[in-house]
């Protein structure tokens, strides 16, 4: 198993995938089952995951990702795991209330987070997307029009070679014991 700094050292956004290599059911499997075992505030599991991995569904998903020259790779990415609101228990929205904090949101944060991980410890890439018509993508799927798709995330075989990172120096963005 992979240290889990080079893991995280490793993971990069890619945005150039094999189309015509699809990624194996198993290791899609571990990966939703990552996404599923994602902490959320008071286990409120704030999420649906909608997997499209039939080709020409991906390809019709990739092109509603990509807009305004935007995000163009997405229609060769074999699978496109999206990620719908769904509600939060009554804790976890009674503390998003009382606190003045969206937990739904830092939760599914933390599930695509969870997700891109495990696509990288499988050796595939990933990639996660905002931009993307999402009325059009909620229609071409049956989500319900007042759910929200906050998130499309694109996953398949890399075909670059990964990147060095670049990332602020740890002490512009670590302190210790005061800010």
């Amino acid at each position: 198993m992979m240290d889990f700094l080079q893991l995280a050292a490793a993971r990069q956004s890619d945005r150039a995938y094999d189309k015509e290599r699809p990624v194996e059911p198993e290791k899609l499997e571990r990966i939703l089952e990552a996404a599923r075992l994602a902490p959320s505030a008071c286990n409120g599991q704030p999420w649906k995951f909608v997997v499209v991995n039939e080709p020409e569904l991906a390809r019709k998903v990739g092109k509603a990702t990509a807009g305004l020259g935007m995000n163009k790779f997405a229609k060769d990415a074999p699978v496109h795991i999206l990620i719908v609101e769904e509600s939060a228990n009554i804790t976890s929205i009674l503390g998003s209330k009382i606190k003045d904090k969206y937990f739904p949101l830092v939760d599914i944060g933390i599930a695509a987070a969870h997700i891109t991980l495990a696509a990288e410890a499988e050796g595939l890439g990933s990639c996660i997307l905002g931009w993307f018509d999402e009325k059009g993508i909620k229609a071409m799927l049956g989500i319900p029009a007042k759910k929200r798709l906050l998130l499309d995330i694109t996953i398949g075989y890399s075909l670059k070679p990964k990147r060095p990172k670049s990332r602020k120096a740890k002490d512009k963005v670590v302190t210790y014991n005061k800010y």
